[in-house]
């Protein structure tokens, strides 16, 4: 038996380790996967800002796309009024004038085919211009240093074979004018030096699960096709004409009467003074704009051609169109915007590492012109910004950077289109928030295990205290059933060689006749009792002993008792003396008297056998609502060590092999069980000399 509880010990011991490790494992994993759950709603509202940031984007340069060309010149005639007598009147300023920002639009400008550059915000020729108030001198002196701007930066990489990123091939000259050239979209591998080796230029998850990368492809769609509308060669030739009267005012072209009209439109708020030109403009300007030019009067300055020869090429124009050999509807071609990205003042500041302009060609039979407009980075960071207020969560904050500098839980690379990037820094605004809930539940399992372990411990030791007392309950059956076997045996024995001896009338002489009767009823009556106290032990223990309470005189059963059990003492060597105090009647159970005071005397007869005084004194009184029943004797007495033990059921004192009294081991187990059944106790003190003092007190009950 003790080697399946060792073997049934160390499973439970092996299972509460293995569940110990387990536990201690899975707050590990719970752990991560509280990091990651934390970098998924990190990169859930990141991915949010991204397509908030896109759809911007993506409205933004839908309606620059659908923008009108006709949009980029300073005066133009609607589309329904072409007729000559309706041109007076109908000539419209176009929505870019007068500002420089049009949403991230900054800065809308037009190069013609021979490289002269115009922009319908305001109107650069200082001739013609009446600056009138401090808002129309900044905005007149920012586009001025624009333009300077575009001829330093843009025309250069425009006119370069390979151009960076993107490459247009396209040549401002008259030999190029008269081509049908072709814009050609290639995206770059590598966007600098400093881009070619970082993660983020690949575009996509990067290594480290706390930073990844966003594309925005709003600003380089390659599925945007080239527009293609028809308009009239009369609006096309009146425009045209237009143009060239506001931009070359001394001639006397057919539109002549559109001229006066322009006089009176720049009389009202487009002069500039000689003075004025003389300084250098210093404000309003971003930091997206370009270094100011050294020189301005040479800035402002256009190349004057003769009068006569600007009439002749007028009038030749419009000749040209309304030859009768052309259709009436011309097919113009918008190309799509493409990003060119040119050197800048603050790059190192900037996103794009220079300036980006968005650029497109429009053809007209063959005639071809670029616009376009720079893409205004500050407002940009604004929009970047508005959106991660909008999306961020109370419980996170960011910060936008160029590069990352300070650690943060999760970074977002907004990659827009190779050009550029935008590190989206997001952090926690209780940083120790996931420690926390990791120290708790580390506490909780560790309280939660100290107690399975505890528990496992205590079931594991009452398993042990149990299987021991179940071996040790055996050992006391088996030891019940080896004396019971010799109680039942000796007094049998005796009984049939007497009756023997009786029936064969070997016995001739009266006393030993009435020796021998004497010793048969003294042996029935032990094995009476022998039987009765098996009984009444069974019965206790299926709880079915009924008890009959009575009133009556206890000091009559007690000395019935002595007599009955006075021939045994005899036989044995004791006397058996009475010291009976007067009790009254009480309410007891007559049957449970008597077995107590025969269960006491019949021990103190076993066990005091070898001593020198074989007195046995029978005492009772009446003391604290007890009756107190002692019987004494002069044996070697009880060790203290014992005195507990000895009313076990089937305990004996000494090893059954070599004890040498007699006995069930049930007498002082059924002694207890009377007196609980009296609400009363017992308890053994030393005799004098020597000796012991079994003392029965029952409960009082009149």
């Amino acid at each position: 038996m003790y080697k399946w509880l060792t073997i049934l010990t160390l499973i439970i011991l092996a299972a509460v380790g293995g569940m110990g490790w387990l536990g201690y494992h899975s707050i590990r994993i719970w752990a991560r996967g509280l990091e990651g759950m934390r970098i998924g709603e990190f990169a859930e509202v990141a991915e949010q800002i991204r397509q908030d940031v896109k759809g911007k984007l993506d409205a933004f340069m839908e309606k620059e796309q659908k923008r009108p060309y006709t949009d980029y010149q300073y005066f133009y005639f609607p589309d329904s009024a072409v007729a000559r007598e309706q041109q007076q009147t109908a000539i419209e300023r176009s929505p870019l004038a007068d500002q420089l920002e049009h949403g991230l639009a900054y800065y809308n400008f037009q190069i013609q085919s021979d490289g002269r550059i115009t922009t319908p915000n305001v109107f650069l020729q200082q001739q013609q211009a009446q600056i009138v108030t401090n808002r129309e001198e900044d905005l007149y002196a920012e586009a001025i240093l624009n333009t300077k701007n575009v001829e330093d930066n843009l025309l250069p990489i425009l006119n370069k074979v390979d151009s960076d990123p993107y490459k247009l091939d396209y040549k401002f000259n008259a030999e190029s004018s008269q081509k049908a050239p072709t814009t050609k979209l290639k995206e770059r591998e590598d966007v600098g030096k400093e881009l070619k080796k970082s993660e983020f230029a690949k575009g996509g998850k990067s290594q480290n699960e706390r930073t990844q990368s966003y594309p925005i492809e709003s600003l380089k769609n390659l599925d945007e096709q080239t527009q293609v509308i028809r308009q009239s060669r009369d609006f096309i030739a009146s425009n045209e004409a237009q143009s060239r009267e506001i931009f070359e005012p001394q001639s006397t072209s057919t539109s002549g009467s559109l001229g006066r009209r322009q006089q009176a439109d720049l009389q009202e708020g487009a002069d500039i003074s000689a003075e004025t030109m003389q300084q250098e403009p210093q404000r309003g300007l971003t930091q997206n704009q370009p270094v100011q030019r050294p020189n301005q009067q040479r800035a402002v300055s256009q190349p004057q051609r003769p009068q006569a020869a600007q009439r002749s090429e007028v009038q030749s124009g419009l000749q040209s169109l309304s030859e009768d050999n052309r259709s009436d509807m011309v097919e113009i071609h918008i190309e799509p915007f493409v990003p060119v990205v040119v050197p800048g003042q603050n790059i190192e500041q900037s996103i794009f590492r220079g300036q980006v302009f968005m650029m497109r060609r429009v053809q007209i039979e063959d005639k071809s012109f670029l616009q376009g407009f720079q893409l205004n980075e500050k407002k940009l960071l604004e929009e970047v910004e508005d959106s991660a207020k909008k999306f961020i969560r109370d419980d996170m904050n960011f910060e936008l950077a160029m590069t990352q500098s300070e650690p943060s839980t999760y970074t977002a690379i907004l990659d827009f289109a190779g050009l550029g990037h935008l590190m989206l820094n997001l952090t926690e605004t209780d940083p120790a928030w996931i420690g926390r809930q990791i120290h708790h539940l580390r506490t909780w399992y560790l309280g939660i295990m100290s107690f399975v372990f505890l528990a496992a411990t205590l079931a594991l030791g009452s398993l042990w205290l149990s299987a021991r007392a179940q071996l040790k309950l055996a050992q006391k059956k088996d030891d019940f059933i080896s004396a019971v076997s010799h109680e039942l045996r000796t007094p049998l024995t005796s009984i049939r060689m007497h009756a023997e001896m009786l029936e064969k009338n070997w016995i001739k002489s009266e006393d030993k006749l009435t020796e021998y009767y004497k010793n048969m009823r003294a042996e029935s009556e032990r094995l009476s009792r022998l039987i009765e106290n098996v009984l009444d032990f069974s019965r206790i223990q299926r709880k079915r002993k009924k008890y009959l309470f009575k009133a009556g005189d206890i000091n009559k059963y007690v000395e019935d008792v002595v007599e009955m059990m006075a021939p045994y003492a005899a036989q044995k060597d004791f006397s058996i003396e009475t010291e009976l105090s007067q009790i009254g009647e009480i309410t007891f159970d007559g049957d449970a008297v008597t077995q107590i005071v025969v269960n006491l005397l019949d021990n103190a007869i076993k066990y005091a056998r070898n001593a020198t005084d074989k007195t046995i004194t029978v005492r009772t009184k009446s003391k604290n609502q007890y009756i107190i029943i002692e019987v004494e004797d002069h044996g070697p007495g009880i060790d203290h060590s014992q005195r507990q033990k000895i009313f076990q059921e089937f305990y004996r004192i000494g090893a059954e092999a070599t004890r040498e009294t007699t006995g069930s081991g049930l007498g002082l187990a059924l002694v207890k069980k009377f007196v609980q059944a009296h609400n009363g106790f017992v308890e053994i003190s030393n005799a004098k000399p020597t000796g012991a003092i079994f003392r029965v007190a029952l409960a009082a009950q009149t």
